[in-house]
């Protein structure tokens, strides 16, 4: 095997650099995600039809079609469509936002279903508001029980953000695209990339299962 790691180690801290921008990325678009997801959700368990119909087409929209295909049409297509000239970050952000929304506002929905429907029938007895039923009783119980599912989407998010190297965005995949181009080895900057990416995910798994833990004793 052809495998030269002395010749990448000058260039270790500039793959290094891309972690900022992956996090940045996957930090934003996850909590964007959350709260345009927990709006969809709130929406399509409503009995107001127009709306709820246009939130099931908008998660059917989403999840049915390749996120590559969704970032590189919000890159390329909004200068043309708006006349604004969108940045990379503005896209890869708005992306990963929408995208993820989509598929948070169905786990959001299942966990507010999965609430027992004794606590929705006690809410209403003693005359809670809607909103504050779903604030501060509905929703807290639902996002417990889905705590793992939103873990989930979360580390699918910073592994999918890999996909803002196809718009130049300088994340880890994309420096180690210009380490390849540098010194035209594939297998040692690759690698790399991929021991960064791995390690953010476990240490995000264990921040997850330490949370969880802490909300299971509360019960």
């Amino acid at each position: 095997m052809n495998l030269d790691f002395p010749q990448i180690v000058p260039y270790i801290p500039f793959i290094l650099q891309g972690i900022k921008v992956t996090l940045l990325v996957t930090l934003i678009s996850v909590v964007l995600g959350f709260i345009w997801g927990s709006i969809l959700a709130l929406i399509k368990i409503s009995k107001f039809g127009p709306l709820n119909w246009l939130a099931v087409a908008y998660t059917s929209i989403f999840r049915g079609t390749p996120l590559i295909l969704q970032l590189t049409f919000v890159y390329f297509a909004t200068p043309q469509l708006t006349g604004y000239n969108i940045s990379q970050l503005e896209a890869a952000v708005l992306t990963f936002t929408l995208n993820s929304g989509a598929y948070i506002s169905e786990t959001i929905r299942g966990g507010i279903l999965a609430v027992d429907k004794g606590q929705w029938e006690a809410a209403k007895s003693l005359g809670v508001p809607y909103r504050r039923m779903m604030m501060d009783i509905i929703l807290p119980q639902g996002i417990k029980n889905i705590l793992p599912a939103l873990v989930n989407e979360t580390i699918a998010l910073l592994k999918e953000s890999a996909l803002v190297s196809t718009i130049g965005l300088a994340d880890i995949l994309q420096n180690a695209n210009v380490v390849k181009g540098t010194i035209f080895r594939y297998f040692e900057p690759y690698i790399i990339a991929g021991v960064l990416y791995y390690v953010m995910v476990m240490i995000l798994t264990w921040f997850a299962g330490v949370l969880e833990r802490r909300m299971r004793r509360s019960d």
